[in-house]
C-alpha cells in the first residue's frame, strides 16, 4: 500500500500539469476516490468520503485554471483531519486543493494516544495492520503512508502529528503554536484554550510539506528566521544540530533511539547538517508531563505548570542561540499493538514543544526489527519553519529512494 503505483508524485508536480492541461483537476481527484474505494474497507483511514462535493470541487479547479488562475496546488486531492477540520483547510483550498474527505480521529471511548475510527472500523498501521498508526492524526497518517492522498491535515496537541508519522514513515510537521494570551482562547483552527495545539501536515515529499507552510504560514512567517551567530566551521548553509537521546528526563528504548541516532548520522555524513558533540550542548528540560496534564486538567495548579514552560523556554533559548537544530527520536517507543500503550507515554519526547510552542517535524528514520517505521525528530526556534523544512527537503534528498 506505501509504493509502486499508489506512490503519488509531490504536489507542485500534480499542480503543474493540471495547469499547463497535461491533467484535469477532476481526473486527479478521481483517482484519488479509486483508490480509497478500493483500499480503506481495510485500513480505515476514513471517517468520511465526501465524493460528490470533492467532484465538484475539482470542476471548479478545472474552471479557474481554464480561467487563469495560477493556483500553486491546483487539483491536489488532501484529507482534512476529523468532520470539523475543513474550516482550518481552506488556505489550501484557496490555492487549489480539492478536500475528498474526513480521516479519522479516535471515536468515543478510544484512548486518544493509540487509534482512529473510521467509517469500516478502527485505523490500522498500513504497515502491519495489527499495530496502531498512532493518534490523534491516525487517519491522515494512514491515508498518506497508503498512498490514498498526497497530503492530509493534521494538528497536534502533544504529538499527534508527529507521533503517526513517525510510526506510518511518513513526514509530519507541526507548526509554532501561537500561545494565548492569559483570558483569551487560542486561534479558532486549535479549538484549544491551552495554547498546546498547533495545526500541521502529513506527506511523503518534503516539498509538500513546504507547500503546504506556503499556503497556510502568516505572510511574516515566510521570512528566513536567523540563524545562531556566525563562528568557525560550515557556514549558515549547513545547519548546527544537537542530538539529545532523551532530552534529560525520557526513557526510549534501545531500538527506536538507535535508529535515530544512525539517521542523524546519515545527516552529518551527507553535509545536511553539523553535529555538535554531545558534551558541547548538553540539554536536560524538565520532564513537561505534569505542566501538559496540569494545563489540560481544570482545577489544576497552573503556577506549577508555568514554572516548568518557564525552565524549559529558557533551556530551549540558550540551546538555539548555539545551534539551529534539535533532533531526538520521534517516539521513545515502537509502533505498538492495537490495546494501547499501557502506562506508558508514546507523547514522551514531542510534548515539551507543545508546552514551549516550537515548531517540530518527524521524517523518517528506517524500519524496527518488526518491519514497522521509526522516526527522526527535528525542532526549530519559534517561526523555524523556514529551516525545518530546508533540512527535511535535504534530508530527503540524500537519502537513496
Amino acid at each position: 500500500m506505501r509504493s509502486g503505483p499508489l506512490a503519488w508524485p509531490p504536489a507542485g508536480e500534480i499542480a503543474a500539469a493540471v495547469r499547463a492541461g497535461r491533467l484535469s483537476a477532476v481526473d486527479v481527484v478521481g483517482e484519488a476516490l479509486a483508490r480509497i474505494a478500493r483500499v480503506d474497507r481495510s485500513l480505515c483511514a476514513f471517517a468520511e468520503v465526501w465524493e460528490e462535493r470533492a467532484r465538484a470541487g475539482a470542476r471548479e479547479v478545472d474552471a479557474r485554471v481554464a480561467a487563469g488562475e495560477q493556483l500553486p496546488l491546483a487539483g491536489v486531492p488532501i484529507g482534512v483531519k476529523g468532520r470539523h477540520g475543513l474550516r482550518a483547510a481552506g488556505p489550501l483550498v484557496a490555492a487549489g486543493c480539492v478536500p475528498v474527505g474526513a480521516t479519522a480521529v479516535p471515536g468515543p471511548g478510544t484512548p486518544w494516544q493509540t487509534w482512529g475510527l473510521g467509517a469500516h472500523g478502527r485505523t490500522v498501521n498500513p504497515w502491519r495492520a495489527d499495530r496502531t498508526p498512532g493518534g490523534s492524526s491516525a487517519g491522515s497518517a494512514a491515508a498518506v503512508a497508503a498512498g490514498l492522498v498526497p497530503l492530509a491535515t493534521g494538528s497536534d496537541g502533544a504529538g499527534s502529528v508527529r507521533i503517526p508519522a513517525a510510526w506510518c514513515g511518513v513526514i509530519g510537521l507541526k507548526t509554532t503554536n501561537r500561545r494565548p494570551l492569559p483570558g483569551q482562547g487560542a486561534a479558532p483552527a486549535s479549538r484549544d484554550r491551552t495554547g498546546l495545539a498547533a495545526p500541521g501536515v502529513l506527506v511523503h515529499h518534503a516539498a509538500d510539506a513546504d507547500a503546504y507552510w506556503q499556503a497556510m504560514a502568516p505572510r511574516a512567517d515566510l521570512v528566513p528566521a536567523p540563524g545562531p551567530a556566525p563562528g568557525p566551521g560550515p557556514g549558515p548553509a549547513q545547519p548546527v544540530a544537537v542530538f539529545s537521546a532523551d532530552l534529560g528526563f525520557a526513557d526510549p528504548d534501545p531500538e527506536p533511539l538507535a535508529l535515530a541516532r544512525a539517521a542523524a548520522g546519515r545527516l552529518a555524513e551527507a553535509g545536511v547538517v553539523r553535529l555538535l558533540p554531545p558534551s558541547d550542548a548538553p540539554l536536560r528540560l524538565a520532564d513537561p508531563a505534569p505542566a501538559w496534564l496540569a494545563l489540560r486538567t481544570p482545577g489544576s495548579d497552573l503556577r506549577a505548570a508555568e514554572r516548568v514552560r518557564h525552565v524549559n523556554d529558557r533551556l530551549l533559548a540558550d540551546l538555539f542561540s548555539r545551534a539551529d537544530l534539535l533532533l531526538t527520536p520521534t517516539t521513545p517507543n515502537a509502533a505498538h499493538g492495537h490495546q494501547g500503550p499501557g502506562d506508558r507515554y508514546s507523547t514522551a519526547l514531542t510534548w515539551a514543544f507543545n508546552l514551549s510552542g516550537h515548531p517540530a517535524i518527524s521524517i523518517p528514520a528506517g524500519l524496527g526489527a518488526d518491519g514497522c517505521p521509526v522516526g527522526l525528530h527535528m525542532v526549530a526556534a519559534h517561526g523555524g519553519e523556514t529551516a525545518l523544512l530546508a533540512a527535511a527537503r535535504a534530508a530527503q534528498a540524500s537519502t537513496p529512494t
